[in-house]
């Protein structure tokens, strides 16, 4: 669970996350929205991997990024059970 909260904890990461929300990416694709240089973007990607909050498929030359909703759904639940 820290993964996912230090995931979060960056305005970026969150943009990213926002634009898989609406559909499937390649990291250049990504890095276009961004006036950072792609290595940082793939840093971002990796951390936000790592936590499970993306997944990749490869297809062809490109990486694809798509949100997992799974675990934000499992991160939701978490975080309501709090309030009871």
């Amino acid at each position: 669970m820290n993964f996912i909260f230090k995931a979060l904890n960056d305005a970026t990461r969150r943009e990213i996350l926002e634009l898989l929300k609406v559909k499937d990416l390649s990291a250049g694709e990504i890095a276009d929205y961004f006036n950072i240089s792609k290595p940082s973007i793939s840093h971002h990607l990796d951390i936000l991997k790592r936590a499970d909050l993306i997944s990749s498929e490869k297809k062809g030359q490109f990486v694809i990024y798509s949100l997992n909703t799974t675990i934000m759904e499992d991160v939701l639940q978490w975080i309501l059970t709090l309030k009871k």
